[in-house]
């Protein structure tokens, strides 16, 4: 392969999603302007306006009043939506999204074409250059240009993005009116992503991992309802809080790298740090990767820091939650996971494996006991999420090349998995009005095709075969007890038994049962179902053979737990 064709394949993972962006904010502010009050029209668009607002008024003149409520002449309140018991405004305080109106679910559909295409423009760039990429690296070794970098482990995690983001992209977006900002933060926010796995100083990937904080913030807080903007303003404050931890952690690091010699320009190059990692002083080393443990750890959904994750997912739009549960999480993980490699060779491997096994065990605990008391699916795979970073996190702790291709198979079928769940969940809303588990029941009988993909997901997240993180997890129980962590691995078990039995237990609720109310089942557009089925069929496809994957796969586990 030339120079100039792994720049292009280093680069347009990179720019194309950005580029994207850009076009989205610039239609954005276009229509905006165009819609102010007082803009120059051309004389046929004013008089087509002018035409449009005479026949609404005619409209509305002609129509007859709504009654006034009997109590007197206040406004009638929001109205019960059938089927459900509730009204238009949610109990509680950020327990339930607020769920569109029928104008507003209506207008979900009505995004252009042209909008779709273009949306699903930069996953698949993202997804392309992947797959080249694994081509070159499993052949030639890592490459770089531009300040970027494509190793084995690099690789993987962009496969993997691309592959979540095509399945999160290719969903139904918002209401036209929003759509240009939405997918140009989501298009930013995919390029961010990028920068995060593909860059090789390690500072541009804390750059990177703080971008996405601040893009997410806006997309979590996209409804702008009062449930949604709390929601986004606990995001920004415990993961801000995080991501200065591991920036301490960063600098930290610096210091060490610059004591041990190692020149200013490469003193948070990872390869370069990797290579003299042994001349680190361990005392600062040490402090430093404690920090960065507590801060990626944030961002990742691992305790303590992990109260935002919850309410984030609970309030995004549901691609949003799927890229934020199936690669956000991953991508910071990974560069937690960078740090590790170093932090080994300086330090051994006893110092991070204390670190992330009580990370590990702690978030398993709760989320298994929050998950026995959940009453609301959005939070309850948000939950689960917690769940599954736990026991990614117990492979890094274990270590060696079971381990760690356990530990990334893991990642990758959990995002499949878990985008699915989101997609559907997100229609599940949309068709029941709420979010609340006690209140949707039947799912299979109303809506087959829907309640068929949440169940597969949900079967793929209990770790059930032939999906791949029946193979992950057997993969990590093998690692453990090899390597002498049996009695943390039993503990383990114990609570995915009991998260297990939570998770099991709330999904058989939601789908089985007659339909609440007579009629005919509702149907799913075959553009809604073919991405979620093809993304089960991956996950299950990796549940049993890896292919052609299988020397990437081998490759990244060596970077990340030794061969």
């Amino acid at each position: 392969m030339t120079h100039s064709t792994t720049c292009v394949l280093l680069a347009a993972p990179v720019g194309v999603p950005f580029a994207v962006s850009a076009a989205f904010a610039l239609a954005g502010a276009r229509r905006r302007a165009a819609a102010a009050p007082g803009a120059a029209r051309p004389p046929r668009q004013r008089g087509a306006v002018a035409e449009r607002e005479r026949v609404a008024a005619g409209a509305v003149a002609s129509s007859p009043s709504p009654p006034l409520p009997e109590t007197g002449g206040s406004a009638p309140g929001p109205p019960e939506r059938a089927g459900t018991g509730e009204t238009g405004r949610r109990p509680g305080r950020g327990r339930s999204r607020r769920v569109p109106n029928g104008r507003e679910a209506a207008g979900q559909g009505r995004t252009h074409p042209l909008v779709t295409h273009l949306a699903l423009l930069s996953p698949l760039t993202v997804l392309a250059c992947a797959v080249a990429l694994a081509r070159t690296v499993t052949r030639h070794g890592p490459v770089a240009a531009y300040g970027l970098r494509a190793d084995a482990l690099s690789v993987w995690m962009l496969l993997t993005v691309g592959a979540v983001a095509v399945l999160a992209c290719a969903a139904s977006g918002p209401e036209a009116r929003t759509a240009r900002r939405y997918h140009a933060l989501v298009h930013a926010f995919l390029g961010t992503l990028a920068t995060a796995v593909l860059a090789a100083n390690l500072g541009i990937v804390w750059i990177a991992i703080e971008a996405t904080t601040i893009l997410t913030a806006f997309l979590v807080g996209h409804r702008r309802t009062r449930a949604s903007v709390e929601a986004a303003w606990k995001y920004v404050l415990i993961c801000s809080a995080g991501i200065a931890l591991a920036f301490l952690g960063t600098v930290l690091l610096y210091y060490a790298a610059r004591r041990a010699g190692i020149p200013e320009a490469s003193a948070l190059d990872w390869p370069a740090l990797a290579a003299r990692a042994g001349e680190l002083d361990p005392a600062v080393t040490r402090l430093g990767t404690g920090l960065i443990v507590l801060g990626f750890g944030a961002k990742a959904g691992l305790a303590p820091l992990h109260a935002w994750l919850p309410d984030a997912y609970g309030q995004a739009p549901a691609p949003v939650s799927a890229l934020m549960s199936g690669v956000l999480s991953a991508v910071a993980f990974t560069a937690l996971l960078r740090y590790k490699v170093i932090a080994d060779a300086a330090l051994g491997p006893g110092w991070t494996r204390a670190l992330l096994t009580a990370t590990a065990l702690l978030t398993l605990a709760l989320a298994a006991a929050l998950l026995l008391a959940q009453r609301d699916h959005q939070r309850m795979l948000a939950y689960s999420s917690m769940e599954h970073m736990s026991l990614i996190a117990l492979g890094a702790a274990v270590g060696g090349p079971l381990a760690a291709s356990a530990m990334l198979l893991h990642i990758t079928g959990h995002g499949l998995a878990k985008a699915v769940a989101f997609r559907t969940a997100g229609h599940v809303l949309r068709l029941r009005g709420t979010s609340r588990i006690g209140r949707v029941r039947g799912l299979l009988a109303q809506a087959p095709a829907v309640g068929a993909l949440f169940a597969l997901a949900v079967l793929a997240l209990l770790g059930l075969p032939p999906f791949a993180l029946f193979a992950a997890e057997l993969g990590l129980v093998r690692a453990g007890f090899a390597a002498g962590m049996g009695a943390v691995m039993g503990i383990a078990l114990l609570l995915l038994l009991v998260a297990f039995a939570a998770l099991g237990a709330r999904t058989a609720r939601m789908l089985l049962g007659p339909p609440p109310l007579p009629g005919p089942p509702a149907r799913l557009p075959a553009s809604e179902a073919i991405p979620p089925a093809v993304g089960l069929l991956l996950c299950a496809a990796l549940g049993v053979t890896t292919g052609p994957l299988t020397g990437l796969l081998a490759d990244a586990a060596a970077i990340v737990g030794g061969r």
